[in-house]
């Protein structure tokens, strides 16, 4: 199971998350594309310090809400989801190239992620915008109970996915994250953490908000870089998984 983070969302003098202490942790970068975060120069730094530790680049787009951090569901068509997907995952496979190195998959960001989640139409176009640039590219997405179904259609489209878990997010019974406005939906004790990576990395399970046990495929596993435990949590699970 590998290690991903969101990271390069600091934006001109903003500051976001400690990209520069996880980056060496982890083995996945979902690096901003520009939407709800980061800039062209913060773009080109952290790709530049993905690739320096090794770190394979996933694009990390977003709908168009810099001021809602992309945390907003938005009212779009099927063709402007795919159309953005296009242009964010474009713009920073862009940066890759120029640095000889190369973005290897897609992970929504925020609302985006949560809407494609919980409506197939969203899912298409994004897997649209992804088959359409290159199908190649894998896509992120939460590993839910539904995963065989996700996976229908996702090879509809020619493309591959990749289960996410989240080791500092609470979730529903269906397997689906509390949304973040209810209380408990972002975990900030360690041991916590600890408890629920142990008990999926042994039974493949992981306890709900409700204290049911669902059970989940675990490919990849986020810590938000934006936790305020982000370097913690990330320094102690790179320990537990080696």
């Amino acid at each position: 199971m590998k290690l991903n983070s969101d990271l390069g969302e600091s934006f001109g003098s903003w500051t976001m998350g400690c990209d520069e202490q996880i980056i060496p942790l982890i083995d996945m970068a979902n690096i901003a594309c520009g939407f709800h975060a980061s800039d062209p120069l913060t773009m080109s730094k952290t790709v530049k310090f993905a690739k320096e530790h090794g770190v394979e680049i996933g694009a990390h787009p977003g709908y168009p809400d810099l001021v809602g951090f992309g945390r907003r569901s938005l009212k779009c068509s099927f063709d402007e989801i795919e159309a953005f997907v296009i242009y964010q995952v474009g713009a920073l496979a862009g940066v890759c190239k120029a640095n000889n190195t190369a973005v290897k998959y897609v992970k929504p960001h925020g609302a985006l992620y949560n809407d494609m989640m919980k409506d197939d139409d969203v899912l298409r176009a994004i897997l649209s915008g992804i088959s359409s640039y290159d199908k190649s590219l894998k896509l992120m997405l939460l590993s839910t109970t539904k995963n065989n179904y996700y996976a229908s259609i996702a090879k509809s489209y020619g493309v591959s996915l990749i289960y996410e878990v989240f080791a500092d997010r609470a979730y529903t019974k269906e397997g689906l994250l509390v949304a973040r406005t209810q209380e408990g939906a972002v975990i900030h004790d360690l041991q916590t953490v600890l408890d629920r990576i142990d008990l999926l990395n042994m039974e493949g399970k992981l306890i709900t908000i409700d204290g049911e046990k669902i059970d989940l495929k675990a490919d990849s596993m986020c810590v938000h870089g934006d936790n305020e435990k982000a370097v913690e949590f990330v320094k102690a699970l790179r320990d537990y998984i080696g």
